[in-house]
């Protein structure tokens, strides 16, 4: 197999006639690039060169390998142009919390895969599985809650919950609902809801043990459900949509922030990207949209 330096070597002794020459240009000392172009002879099986005291001339069969040693040297250069080309489409790894519409996650990858020359690589989960990634460096900002224990980069915006009804429930006239008053519904588990343990306390504390008509780790079969008729369920107010109606519930006050935790190593590619800045102002414009 000739390997590439060979074919360094080579066009470097053919353009510039000189051994001593050559092996500048190539940045090696002259017994090495003589080693190597007779192993390229030695390769090919024939001699490339005439060598003289006064300058080196192409064999004929030189003169036959220049031709493919230049579309050699020519295709090399391009893949690694284009190597070059596909490293400078910077990577932006996203962790993004699971609770969020799949609307808006829609709209704002949307607008982040517009950008030119970025490539945006989106995980999904909880914050407890997000923020240990983001700790190892797997990936390089998380769009999530913000809570005590994490240092925000930015709030994009804050909400309370409701109970999710579907729009032609009896009780989807009020604007607040008493959690015995929905003692007997039945009830839809949301089980990556960052504030489940909340919410199940609070109707125990209550007295409300309601009959669970599903269970589901997806948001968007949540809602499915609510707007079929399975059964209500405690949302953040984000999921607020046609069919859906989603009154207060009296007493409980739980609110949640949604903002952006960077890791600092990459605290330089997140603020240059447009691809990121335009996928977290398409979900801050459409929570303010809804508020």
């Amino acid at each position: 197999m000739i390997e590439r330096y060979l074919i360094h070597y080579f066009l470097a002794v053919m353009d510039q006639g000189n051994f001593s020459r050559a092996a500048q240009q190539c940045r090696v000392s002259q017994p090495t690039l003589s080693v190597g172009i007779a192993k390229l002879e030695g390769l090919v099986g024939h001699s490339l060169f005439h060598r003289t005291n006064r300058r080196v001339e192409l064999t004929r069969f030189g003169v036959t390998f220049a031709t493919h040693a230049r579309r050699i040297e020519a295709e090399f250069a391009m893949a690694a142009q284009a190597m070059a080309a596909d490293k400078r489409n910077r990577l932006i790894r996203i962790g993004v919390i699971s609770s969020l519409p799949s609307t808006w996650l829609e709209a704002a990858t949307r607008e982040a895969s517009l950008v030119e020359g970025e490539r945006v690589e989106i995980l999904e989960g909880r914050m407890r599985e997000l923020v240990p990634r983001l700790e190892r460096g797997r990936i390089d900002v998380i769009v999530g809650l913000l809570g005590n224990e994490v240092q925000a980069r930015d709030i994009l915006f804050e909400e309370g919950y409701a109970l999710a009804l579907p729009a032609f429930h009896p009780l989807a006239h009020r604007k607040m609902l008493e959690p015995e008053e929905v003692a007997d519904a039945e009830m839809i588990v949301r089980r990556n809801c960052e504030s489940l343990s909340d919410v199940s306390r609070f109707f125990t504390q209550r007295g409300v043990r309601p009959f669970f008509s599903a269970r589901t780790t997806n948001d968007d079969r949540a809602i499915s459900f609510v707007r079929a008729g399975l059964g209500i369920t405690v949302m953040p107010r984000c999921f607020a949509q046609p069919g859906i109606v989603m009154p207060a519930l009296s007493g409980f006050d739980q609110r949640r922030r949604v903002g952006i935790v960077i890791d600092p190593r990459a605290k330089g590619r997140i603020d240059s990207s447009q691809s990121f800045q335009r996928l977290t102002t398409t979900i801050r414009s459409t929570a303010l949209a809804i508020s």
